[in-house]
């Protein structure tokens, strides 16, 4: 679980709560017409914007804001430099029969086993990551969409309140009340756009560039394997990938 995305909510909504609280009744701020026109809006834009089967991931997709194991790329290069001195010792082809975890990276074994040339590898395993790359962007643009739609159906609900708010001018003390009501659906778009959907599509671009960092990291190790690189520059190639504070130091007084 990503406690960051936790944090974030809590403190959104926790402060979103309070300010209500410590100024008036929460039961003011809860309008199911309003609500109605906003959720209902956005779903009903969502579905004309997009095709059924990507409409149908967005929870999918929404929970890799919370459920989410980020990408490591220590050690992936720890992995990369294992295998190798794996290669190093028996030979490329014993890649092959080496238990591999990620899926990208057994591809990418699996290629250099075979005796691939390194161009074919190389264009092979980027057309995968432009692969991923695409879906993952068809699932922020998917959020960003509905933090773009909130705001504008509020304003249409808040537009709806004022005009039957102005067809009962005659009733003054129903003015306040109705302007209120009106008010909410501005309020209920702002707070999904703000609060959620726009966090949550920055969320997904960040994880995206992190498992792009971590396939290219795989290829470029990959491609040093198949080059017959000694497995320590290999790993200090790949280092370059880390920030500066992050890198091992070799024993000969490598960069920091």
């Amino acid at each position: 679980m990503d406690i960051a995305t936790v944090i974030g909510v809590v403190l959104a909504f926790g402060a979103i709560i309070g300010s209500i609280l410590s100024g008036g009744d929460i039961v003011a701020f809860i309008d199911v017409p309003s609500v109605l026109v906003v959720g209902l809006g956005v779903i009903g834009s969502t579905f004309i914007k997009w095709p059924m089967e990507t409409v149908k991931t967005v929870v999918s997709v929404g929970m890799k804001t919370l459920f989410f194991t980020p990408a490591d790329p220590k050690e992936t290069i720890d992995e990369i430099g294992k295998l190798a001195e794996i290669a190093r010792r028996e030979s490329v082809f014993a890649l092959e029969k080496q238990p591999i975890d990620d899926p990208f990276m057994k591809k990418a074994m699996t290629l250099a086993a075979d005796n691939r040339p390194p161009e074919i590898i190389s264009s092979i395993l980027q057309l995968e990551i432009d692969s991923m790359e695409d879906r993952h962007k068809t699932g922020a643009e998917l959020f960003s969409g509905i933090a773009e739609d909130g705001p504008a159906f509020g304003m249409v609900g808040t537009l709806i309140g004022l005009v039957i708010m102005l067809g009962n001018l005659s009733d003054q003390a129903a003015i306040g009340p109705a302007m209120a009501v009106a008010l909410l659906t501005t309020f209920y778009g702002a707070v999904l756009a703000n609060a959620l959907c726009n966090p949550m599509k920055n969320k997904l671009a960040v994880r995206s560039q992190a498992e792009i960092t971590k396939m290219s990291i795989i290829i470029a190790g990959t491609l040093g394997i198949v080059a017959g690189e000694n497995p320590r520059l290999i790993k200090d190639k790949l280092n370059c990938f880390l920030p500066p504070d992050q890198r091992e130091v070799d024993d000969g007084g490598g960069e920091e």
